[in-house]
C-alpha cells in the first residue's frame, strides 16, 4: 500500500474548535468529518480541546511518579476484589487478546473519589469508592489526578454532544446519559521496553474498548495500533502532540445499533523507551438503559459484512443496563488472563 493509501486509512485528525464554532459552514464540515471517522474506523485524533498544555505536563509527570516507585511500594495499592475497580495491577494482571500472552503493561485506576459513607457507596453502586494509591505519593499527587478528571469529564460531555450532532439526532440527546453520576475511569498506563522473544508478547493486546468513549493523551514514543478491518492490517497511530486519541466503545456501538462501529486496537512497545499512556474511559451513568436510538434501528448492512468485525447477531438489540453491559466484558478480560496465569487476582468484582 502506497503512503497516500495508507494515510487515508488512518483516523483522522479534527479541529475541535470547528464544532464551537459560530461558523455553520465549519461546523458542518467538522460534524461531517466526525460522523465519517465514527462509521468508518470509530477512531479520530482531537486537536484544540482545550485542555490545558501544562496540566497534560503534569499528569505525565504523575504518572511516572507513581511508576518509578519500587514494587513493593505499588503493590499496596492492589487492585483486588472489593476495591471498587481502584489501584494498582502489575505486569500480566489483564489479557485483552484471547491467544496472547498477559499484557506487558501496568497500571493504576482512578476515579470520582467517594468516601466510604457515601451513599452511592453504600448502596454498592457500580465504581463508586474511595481511590486508592501509594500513599507515599502525597495529597498533591492525588489532587493533580483529580483535576486531570474532571478536565476529561468536562471534555466527554461535550465530546458526547459533537458525537450527538454527527448522528443527526439533537445535539443534548446524552445529556441525560452524561450529567448524572456519569462512570468514568481515569488510568494512568506504564509500557515497559519489551523484547521481542514472542509473536504473542503484546503491550496492550488487541481488543475493543468496553464503554461509550475512551480520550487517550500519548506520549511521542508510538507503539499505539489501530486495525483496518478491510483487510486485517493494524496501522500505526502517530502521536499528534497534545491531541488526544478518541475511539468509540462497544457500548457505544451497541446505543446506536452500529452506526458508529467500535475498532480493535492494540498497543506494541519493542522499542528500547518507556511508554506512557493515560486513558480516561467514559461511560455515562451506570443505571441508564440502553435501548436503541430512534431513527437508527435499522442496521448498516456495510457493517455486519465486514470481514474483521465482531459477530453482530440479527435480531434487534434489547435494553440492557450500563452496569451489566460493562462487567460482564471487564470479567471476560480478566478470566483471560486468570486462566493464562492463575496466581492473577481478580479485580472484577
Amino acid at each position: 500500500m502506497g503512503s497516500l493509501g495508507r494515510r487515508s486509512k488512518l483516523p483522522p485528525v479534527l479541529d475541535f474548535s470547528g464544532f464551537r464554532s459560530e461558523n455553520e459552514v465549519l461546523k458542518a464540515e467538522f460534524l461531517q468529518a466526525l460522523g465519517q471517522a465514527c462509521r468508518d474506523k470509530g477512531f479520530f485524533q482531537l486537536t484544540n480541546h482545550g485542555v490545558e498544555p501544562e496540566l497534560q505536563r503534569r499528569i505525565f509527570a504523575a504518572s511516572k511518579e507513581l511508576f518509578s516507585l519500587p514494587l513493593e511500594e505499588k503493590l499496596k495499592a492492589r487492585l483486588t476484589t472489593g476495591t471498587n475497580g481502584r489501584g494498582y495491577e502489575t505486569i500480566g494482571d489483564q489479557m485483552l487478546e484471547p491467544g496472547s500472552a498477559p499484557d506487558t503493561k501496568e497500571a493504576i485506576y482512578l476515579g470520582e473519589d467517594l468516601p466510604a459513607d457515601h451513599p452511592r457507596v453504600l448502596k454498592g453502586e457500580y465504581g463508586c469508592g474511595s481511590n486508592i494509591y501509594p500513599s507515599c505519593l502525597g495529597p498533591q499527587w492525588h489532587e493533580t489526578c483529580m483535576e486531570y478528571f474532571q478536565a476529561m469529564t468536562n471534555l466527554a460531555r461535550e465530546v458526547m454532544r459533537a458525537l450527538a450532532a454527527a448522528l443527526n439526532i439533537p445535539e443534548d440527546y446524552f445529556d441525560r446519559f452524561t450529567d448524572s453520576e456519569p462512570t468514568a475511569t481515569l488510568r494512568l498506563v506504564h509500557y515497559p521496553p519489551t523484547p521481542r522473544t514472542s509473536d504473542k508478547e503484546r503491550g496492550c493486546g488487541a481488543h475493543r474498548d468496553f464503554g461509550c468513549i475512551t480520550l487517550l493523551l500519548q506520549d511521542g514514543v508510538g507503539g499505539l495500533q489501530v486495525q483496518d478491518e478491510e483487510t486485517g492490517e493494524f496501522l500505526d497511530i502517530d502521536p499528534v502532540p497534545g491531541a488526544y486519541v478518541v475511539n468509540l466503545g462497544n457500548l457505544m456501538a451497541r446505543w446506536t445499533n452500529h452506526h458508529y462501529t467500535s475498532n480493535t486496537h492494540r498497543v506494541l512497545n519493542f522499542s528500547a523507551t518507556d511508554r506512557y499512556s493515560i486513558p480516561f474511559f467514559y461511560s455515562g451513568n451506570a443505571k441508564y438503559t440502553l435501548e436503541t436510538i430512534p431513527g437508527l434501528e435499522e442496521r448498516p448492512q456495510s457493517v455486519a459484512a465486514r470481514k474483521y468485525g465482531p459477530a453482530i447477531p440479527a435480531e434487534p438489540y434489547g435494553p440492557v443496563s450500563v452496569t451489566d453491559f460493562l462487567r460482564e466484558q471487564f470479567v471476560q478480560s480478566y478470566k483471560r488472563a486468570h486462566d493464562f496465569r492463575p496466581n492473577v487476582v481478580d479485580a472484577t468484582a
